[in-house]
């Protein structure tokens, strides 16, 4: 029973504008206080949890999308994604979709997306003549792509908290990253022809193409390089993230040559602020964990969920109502590590793979990050574009259509998830 009231007061004290650490940290205090527990139990769980070597990635991944802004490597992938597809319906809307793709090989975070190549594709957008709030929609909706194709910040997350193989995981978000890309450019071409949108006047040429794929190459190397090395042995998923910054500041000084002292300066400190926020709510949810876990919590929640049904098919339909409600309050990483421990039990004794439960979950947030009142990634494309969150919901609204049935696909379809992992793995 303490464990389900600590879940009520922080649900409350979030609803009452509390910030996340704190709706998390004061109702563990709490517990600890009523139950007689030393003070010392709060050092012992947050540096546990502190203690985790997958965790290493996640600043080092934030510092390769500040890296990448900083070397002005997003500008050549933008310039190499708009000589491809800009003659697609849509024009300079495609390019933002394909140019989502690309940049996701190397930052593996949505936010990370949408202040690099997102700066560049709106302002883009709004000299060719777009509505503001519609490059902004499209910004935000190819944004989420970034934690689902590897590598993936969010994934590593629930593959250390779930103890699911991240290798696995990142393998497995290779066609659903796809799928969603495919899906997200079909309703563009649509609305770009109901609404008569500009587009390139020709195809490019094939010496066109090639004149700005050069450029782009060494970054579009990247992810081949690094799930190539990861599935020969070299390096570990989470040794990527290093190896993906050494990368980029090798490729920086040997081919673009455009990234400074200040620039590296910058990049490390913005890394700074935005991995200090992670780390403090992943710390204060491994206590927040460990008192759900002495309480039996999820254990009570897995009799009650096989109580309804042990079909799997209707558990994961459970779970998507669910993480769609708590992604409109939750940031992921918040959602992941509290919500993630709670439900893989019950979901794996169903039957349901780890690796495809880990998607299901991990997309369903970052569909969370597009709505309110959380929606972080509306908020911040919002800012950049200078327009109302009013009016860039508006413009998303079609896009929610692809990205639902991709998490249906996802869903009750998981060969999408599971095919290259066991092609990989042979089981």
């Amino acid at each position: 029973m303490a464990g389900f009231l600590v879940i009520l007061a922080f649900v409350g004290l979030f609803a009452l504008g509390f910030p996340v650490v704190l709706a998390i940290g004061i109702p563990c205090l709490i517990y600890l206080a009523a139950n007689g527990l030393p003070i010392d139990l709060l050092a012992q769980r947050t540096l546990y949890a502190m203690d985790s070597f997958p965790l290493v990635a996640v600043p080092v991944f934030l510092f390769v999308g500040s890296l990448m802004n900083s070397a002005g490597i997003s500008k050549y992938i933008y310039k190499f994604a708009d000589t491809l597809v800009s003659r697609l319906p849509g024009g300079l809307a495609q390019v933002n979709i394909f140019g989502s793709l690309v940049f996701a090989g190397m930052s593996g975070s949505a936010l990370a997306d949408i202040g690099g190549i997102g700066r560049i594709e709106i302002d883009a957008m709004k000299e060719k003549g777009y509505n503001r709030a519609f490059a902004a929609a499209v910004t935000s909706s190819s944004a989420i792509v970034g934690p689902i194709f590897p590598p993936s910040i969010p994934l590593i997350i629930y593959g250390t908290v779930t103890g699911v193989s991240v290798l696995q995981l990142l393998l497995g978000g290779i066609l659903p990253g796809l799928l969603c890309v495919a899906g997200l450019m079909l309703m563009t071409a649509w609305l770009a022809r109901k609404r008569n949108y500009p587009r390139a006047d020709r195809w490019p040429t094939i010496r066109e193409i090639l004149r700005d794929f050069w450029p782009a190459l060494p970054a579009i190397l990247a992810p081949v390089l690094l799930i190539v090395g990861m599935l020969a042995g070299f390096f570990t998923p989470t040794e990527i993230a290093s190896v993906t910054v050494v990368y980029t500041i090798a490729i920086s000084a040997l081919f673009y040559r455009e990234l400074t002292w200040h620039g590296l300066y910058s990049a490390a400190l913005e890394t700074i602020r935005s991995s200090a926020a992670i780390l403090l709510i992943v710390a204060v949810a491994a206590l927040f964990g460990w008192i759900l876990s002495v309480e039996r919590v999820p254990q009570i929640l897995a009799g009650w969920m096989l109580s309804i049904s042990s079909d799997p098919l209707v558990l994961l339909l459970l779970v998507n109502i669910l993480l769609l409600i708590v992604g409109m309050f939750l940031d992921s990483t918040t959602a992941i590590l509290v919500i993630a421990p709670i439900i893989a039990k019950p979901l794996m004794l169903a039957g349901v793979d780890p690796v495809h439960l880990g998607m299901v979950v991990v997309f369903n947030l970052m569909v969370g990050l597009l709505t309110p009142p959380m929606g972080l990634a509306l908020y911040l494309v919002a800012d950049i574009a200078q327009v109302r969150m009013r009016d860039v919901l508006r413009e998303m609204m079609p896009f929610y259509i692809p990205l639902g049935l991709t998490l249906l696909v996802i869903t009750y379809v998981p060969w999408i998830t599971t095919f290259i992992p066991r092609l990989a793995f042979g089981n």
